[in-house]
C-alpha cells in the first residue's frame, strides 16, 4: 500500500518548523538584492508542492545558505542574474553527478559515526544559531522556549500553533503601531514572469565562481548525505538515495531561475525542523507551498509586512528546536571509543563547513580502521 499524505492538524504546525531559515534569507534576497518577491515565493510555493507530492515524507525545500549569504552580504557587486546562474550551473552540476553514479562509492564507503557526525554538526549550528536569534529578544525567546517544551510532545494543542499567536502577540506588545501596519496589507494578484530575458554568459560565469561553487561542499554534505540519512531514519518504510537527492536538486534549480527563483536544497535542518513540530508526511510540505503560492500571486507586494509578525527571536526558538531534533539523531552512533571519535571530528569540522566535515570524518574513520591512529 503506498504512501498517503495527510492535511491533518499536526501536519499543519509541522509545515511552519522551517521557517527560522526560509524568512530570513527571503527577507534578505528581496529587501538587499531587490529581488522580485512574486518570483522567488512562486518557486518556493511550487518546488515544495512538487517536493511533498512525489516524497510523501517531509523532505524540505530551503534556500542555499553559502550562496544566499554571499549574494546578500555582497549585495553591491551581486545582481540578480547572477544568483540565477549560480542556480543554473547548481542544476547542471548535481544532476549530472546523480545521473553518472558517481555518488554510489561514496556513500558506501561512509560510515554511521560520519554521517551522524554531519547531522551533529549541521544540528549544532542550527542550535547556535538560534540562539544569536534569540538574544534580539531574550525575555521574548525565554517565554517561547518554555510554551515549546511544555507543548513539545502535545496532540491537542500543537506547539507551532501556540508559538505562532504568541509570537504574533509578542510583536504587537513590542510594536503597537504594527497593527496599522499590517492594514496596509493589500490583495495584488499577479503572475509570474519569465526572468531570464536579460540573462547573460557572463551572469553565469560569475554566478558560478562566486557563488555556486563554494555551495558544493555545503550542498553535499548537508543537502545530499545528512537528508538522505535522516529522512532513512526517521521514515525507514520511506526511503530515499543520495542518487535522487541530488537529482532532485539538480532538476529544482533548473527550473527556479526561469520565473525568478532563487537556488534551492533539500537541507536536513528543513526535515528536522518540520518533524519536531509534527509532520510525518509530506502534507506539511505541500501545505506550505499552498501558503507560499497564495502570498505570492495575491499579496507579494506586501510579503514583508507579514513577515513582520513573526519576531526574529521567536524564529531563533524555531531553529533552536530543529538544531535539537538533529543532534539528538547521533545518540545511535555506537559504543566504540574509536566511533565517538569519528563523530566529534566530523561534527566539529561540519559546524565549520559540511563538506570538510564530510571529508575530515572519513581521514578518521580510515586512520583508525588501519590502526595508524589509535585513541
Amino acid at each position: 500500500m503506498s504512501r498517503k499524505n495527510r492535511y491533518d492538524k499536526t501536519e499543519w504546525a509541522g509545515a511552519f518548523g522551517d521557517l527560522g531559515t526560509l524568512i530570513p534569507f527571503i527577507v534578505g534576497y528581496i529587501t538587499v538584492m531587490k529581488m522580485d518577491p512574486l518570483g522567488v515565493l512562486f518557486m518556493f510555493g511550487m518546488l515544495l508542492i512538487l517536493a511533498g507530492s512525489y516524497y510523501k515524507t517531509p523532505i524540505p525545500i530551503q534556500p542555499m545558505k553559502a550562496i544566499g549569504g554571499a549574494a546578500i552580504t555582497q549585495a553591491a557587486v551581486i545582481t540578480p542574474g547572477m544568483v540565477w546562474g549560480s542556480g543554473i550551473f547548481t542544476g547542471l552540476f548535481w544532476l549530472i553527478i546523480g545521473a553518472t553514479g558517481a555518488l554510489n562509492f561514496i556513500s558506501k564507503v561512509t560510515t554511521k559515526p560520519v554521517l551522524r557526525g554531519i547531522v551533529l554538526g549541521l544540528g549544532l549550528s542550527f542550535i547556535m544559531e538560534g540562539t544569536r536569534l534569540m538574544k534580539t529578544d531574550f525575555a521574548v525567546a525565554v517565554i517561547a522556549i518554555f510554551i515549546t517544551f511544555i507543548l513539545l510532545t502535545s496532540k491537542r494543542m500543537p506547539a507551532m500553533f501556540a508559538l505562532i499567536v504568541f509570537g504574533v502577540i509578542a510583536a504587537l506588545v513590542k510594536n503597537p503601531g504594527l497593527v496599522h501596519e499590517l492594514a496596509g496589507i493589500k490583495f495584488d494578484f499577479r503572475l509570474p514572469q519569465f526572468a531570464l530575458g536579460e540573462f547573460t554568459w557572463s551572469d553565469f560565469v560569475k554566478g558560478s565562481l562566486i557563488l555556486a561553487i563554494p555551495q558544493i561542499p555545503l550542498t553535499f554534505g548537508n543537502a545530499v548525505m545528512a537528508v538522505t540519512a535522516e529522512n532513512n531514519r526517521l521514515f525507514p518504510e520511506h526511503p530515499v538515495t543520495e542518487k535522487k537527492m541530488a537529482m532532485s536538486q539538480g532538476i529544482m534549480n533548473l527550473i527556479s531561475p526561469i520565473f525568478g527563483g532563487i537556488p534551492m536544497c533539500h537541507g536536513a535542518g528543513g526535515m528536522a525542523g518540520h518533524v519536531r513540530f509534527g509532520a510525518r508526511t509530506g502534507g506539511s510540505t505541500v501545505i506550505l507551498g499552498g501558503i507560499l503560492l497564495v502570498i505570492a500571486l495575491c499579496f507579494s507586494s506586501s510579503i514583508l509586512l507579514i513577515f513582520k509578525i513573526f519576531p526574529t527571536s521567536v524564529l531563533g526558538v524555531i531553529l533552536f528546536f530543529a538544531g535539537l531534533e538533529l543532534a539528538v539523531s547521533a545518540r545511535d552512533v555506537g559504543k566504540e571509543k574509536n566511533d565517538y571519535y569519528t563523530l566529534l571530528i566530523t561534527a566539529g569540522f561540519s559546524i565549520w563547513n559540511m563538506g570538510i566535515g564530510f571529508l575530515a570524518g572519513l581521514i578518521m574513520q580510515e586512520c583508525l580502521k588501519r590502526k595508524i591512529f589509535k585513541v
